[in-house]
């Protein structure tokens, strides 16, 4: 694990910076299965894990404990399988197939032969931000934001 900074966040809370989404999820999951003493909630984020405890001694207590984890990356892992249908036909295919070299059809042969993981809920109930078993179909982020996203 690679720890880049453990800082308080209120005073019963800890935010904890990682070196990259792999780490984060290894914490959370070991965090998720074996709770510290007064753990009571561990939120995962793209690259900071927030750990919240009942009281700042156990956050204290946290901070030392969390400093000194080994973590198997491996086992960060868990959870169950969810297929959702989908429909390959929007207006970003042609540009993630330019983006990737690929085909619109290979686009959809890349997305659909991985698992996705979910790996950190997102701004707004249900989104969830995905990483994929490679990254085949890593593309840049739009230069400008949409202002909206249409339906479907």
């Amino acid at each position: 694990m690679s720890v880049t900074d453990i800082r308080f966040a209120g005073p019963r809370a800890l935010l904890v910076e990682l070196s990259g989404l792999e780490s984060v999820l290894a914490l959370h999951a070991r965090l998720t299965a074996d709770p510290l003493p007064g753990q009571l909630d561990v939120l995962a984020a793209a690259s900071t894990v927030l750990v919240e405890c009942d009281t700042r001694a156990h956050a204290v207590a946290a901070q030392t404990a969390i400093e000194q984890l080994e973590l198997d990356h491996t086992s960060a892992g868990t959870g169950k399988t969810i297929e959702i249908p989908v429909t390959y036909d929007g207006d970003d295919l042609a540009e993630v197939a330019r983006l990737t070299g690929l085909s619109p059809e290979g686009v959809v042969n890349a997305h659909t032969g991985q698992v996705w993981t979910a790996a950190f809920g997102g701004f707004a109930p249900g989104f969830a931000y995905l990483t994929g078993e490679n990254g085949s179909l890593d593309v840049p982020r739009h230069a400008t934001p949409r202002t909206a996203v249409p339906a479907g």
